[in-house]
């Protein structure tokens, strides 16, 4: 936003001293970074970085007055000419909770109006040319230098009374900038008997606008809710000085002071009559009181603060404070629309008093760490487990495309569609983790992967009459085809009970789908799985340093011996010895064998915590032989 320095002076004349310099890293110290400073026709202009929540400081008022308030100062005070208020000239109906308060005035102007040139150029520094319309030129400038916009129309364009309502189904309106603009229910409007005249809070209307032939003017100063106009801005893409500042909160006490200075300039710049000044509404109560103990500012502070102290911080701020030993109570005044809690107020002094200040401590540990929570210790084992068994975690956004949830979600998506999605395939509150995975199964597919083995640990949502309601959600699924590696292993695709398998070893029970391209996915609920044991940490066993040693053994063995009962025997028979491991990587059932043999080529791998010597290791194997020929396996010749 930009500020002029010698506007900012004249709210607060005791800077006038300090250098440009100091000044800049004064406004920064008060959170508000300066990005840039350059010379205009009214003098250096300040190019300062303001906070989307303090809207009370987008005027030059109100940065003065957080300075006065840093530097124990007193702003200038404004000078006005309160208005006496009469009977309505114009009626004026309030038929929308947004607009509380609107505050108005009827003035004829004079044969001659012209706008100062100091104003000229002070507006013209501010990238906002003046029209030489002395109710344009004086709102503007008052918006620059208060913070509360004000409008004016011309009187004699109005067709019967004011009413400030929301729009009507179809309604149009042409605003200032000669843009027809289709209004929805939603939409906040100034209308009169002729339909809407200007949208409230953005933008004036064409049908009434303020020009050269204007004799008579109405003023407009009201408050609008900020939710209102903040929507109505995005739905119009309209963003304008004046929706800036009420999207962010007015000041509602601003409404009337701000009307009475514009008539004001009106009768000094346009030689202009007051005919009658009314207001309709009342204030909106804004800010209530918020309790600070002691212990909670010290807490936060980091080291020592009285209540004394911060009490007059906030006084400086504008509070009304009442304090006692341990505590004290503020009442926010009506331009800060920010402080809400106890938080924020300790925040307001730790701002006055200076960030330069707060000591550089670690904080105490005060106690022992709380347990993890059961919830967690379900979720860190469920991901343990399936890890062991191959499985790969994943991560996956929380929103799908409205068809995918329609075809995994169990309650419709009424309830979990955003309103503002990052796009249409991101626009529903997923109902189920499988879309996601499917997604990244077939991928990976795609890319040249032979098994896919993928689950997710994540919150789903189904719909209810209250809105979304989140369920914490296991899915997994397993693509592709297994075994093959190995001759005594077939090769096929994945089977819904090798994932019933999974789901037994998790002490679950589940619909196991078969999805398309033969993907098996499964989903339950995390309260569906009961609580895993207590962890086991198993013992580690070093990894050896010194060589491998491999044995081949060439058998002969009969058709119906099984592997598993060969395996067992020569295991047992070589216990105690370093016998890694024991694998079967070939069969030959051609040619050159007894009737009713086979062929089995067995790979033996020994590796101790030493060199292994060769006659020690053909020993052991055959030991191994002397076992398999106890089952009548015999070397092949």
């Amino acid at each position: 936003m930009l500020l002029s320095l010698n506007a900012l002076q004249q709210e607060l004349p005791a800077i006038a001293e300090t250098s440009l310099k100091d000044l800049c890293e004064l406004i920064a110290s008060l959170g508000f970074p300066i990005d840039g400073v350059e010379q205009g026709e009214h003098g250096p202009v300040l190019d300062v970085d303001i906070t989307a929540n303090r809207g009370d400081v987008m005027s030059h008022r109100g940065l003065a007055r957080d300075l006065a308030a840093k530097l124990g100062l007193d702003l200038s005070p404004v000078e006005l000419d309160p208005l006496e208020e009469g009977d309505a000239l114009v009626s004026v109906r309030l038929e929308a909770d947004a607009c509380p308060l609107y505050s108005t005035a009827m003035l004829t102007l004079g044969a001659l109006q012209s706008t100062p040139e100091e104003v000229k150029k002070f507006l013209a520094s501010l990238g906002s040319s003046a029209k030489d319309l002395a109710a344009v030129d004086a709102s503007n400038e008052l918006l620059h230098r208060y913070g509360h916009p004000t409008h004016a129309f011309d009187a004699d364009k109005l067709q019967g009374g004011i009413v400030v309502r929301y729009a009507k189904a179809g309604e149009k309106i042409t605003t200032l900038d000669s843009v027809e603009r289709n209004l929805t229910e939603k939409d906040l409007v100034i209308a009169d008997d002729s339909g809407a005249i200007a949208m409230a809070g953005l933008m004036g209307g064409d049908s009434t606008k303020v020009d050269m032939d204007t004799r008579r003017v109405l003023l407009e100063s009201a408050w609008f809710e900020p939710r209102v106009v903040r929507a109505m801005a995005r739905r119009h893409g309209l963003h304008t000085d004046a929706s800036h500042r009420f999207g962010r909160g007015a000041d509602p006490s601003m409404a009337r002071i701000a009307r009475d200075l514009l008539a004001a300039r009106l009768k000094n710049w346009a030689w202009a009559a007051l005919d009658g000044a009314w207001t309709e509404g009342q204030e909106p109560a804004i800010g209530k009181p918020i309790n600070l103990t002691k212990d909670l500012l010290q807490r936060i502070a980091g080291e020592p603060l009285s209540i004394e102290d911060a009490a007059l911080l906030l006084n400086r701020l504008g509070c009304v404070v009442e304090e006692n030993t341990s505590s004290l109570q503020a009442a926010p005044p009506t331009w800060r629309h920010d402080l809400t809690l106890p938080e924020d107020l300790v925040e307001e002094v730790l701002r006055l008093r200076g960030y330069d200040l707060i000591p550089s401590v670690l904080p105490p540990v005060g106690s022992d760490p709380e347990p993890l929570a059961a919830e967690y210790q379900q979720r860190h084992g469920i991901a343990r487990r399936l890890a062991s068994l191959g499985f790969y975690q994943t991560v996956t956004l929380g929103f799908v495309s409205p068809e995918a949830d329609a075809e995994f979600a169990d309650t419709s998506a009424e309830g979990r569609t955003l309103g503002n999605p990052l796009g249409y395939e991101f626009s529903v509150l997923r109902g189920s983790l499988l879309p996601s995975l499917q997604h990244a199964a077939e991928h990976n597919l795609r890319q040249g992967a032979r098994e896919v083995r993928l689950f997710e640990i994540a919150p789903t949502f189904h719909s209810t009459s209250n809105g979304p309601e989140e369920h914490s959600t296991l899915s997994i699924v397993w693509a592709g085809e297994t075994g093959g590696l190995d001759p005594m292993t077939s090769r096929g695709p994945v089977h819904p009970a090798a994932l019933q398998g999974v789901l037994a070893a998790l002490g679950a029970q589940g619909e196991v789908r078969t999805l398309e391209g033969g993907i098996q996915a499964v989903e339950v609920a995390l309260t569906d799985i009961p609580a895993s044991p207590e962890r086991v940490i198993p013992t580690f066993k070093g990894f050896s340093r010194f060589p491998s040693v491999e044995r081949d053994l060439s058998l002969v063995v009969p058709l119906d011996l099984p592997f598993a009962h060969l395996k067992t025997a020569i295991q047992a028979a070589v216990t105690g010895t370093p016998l890694q491991t024991l694998t079967c990587v070939d069969i030959y059932r051609g040619k050159g064998l007894p009737e009713g043999h086979q062929a089995w080529l067995l790979r033996l791998i020994f590796q101790g915590d030493r060199t292994l010597m060769g006659e020690e290791v053909d020993a052991w194997v055959a030991s191994a032989l002397e076992s398999a020929r106890s089952l009548k396996a015999e070397l092949r010749g």
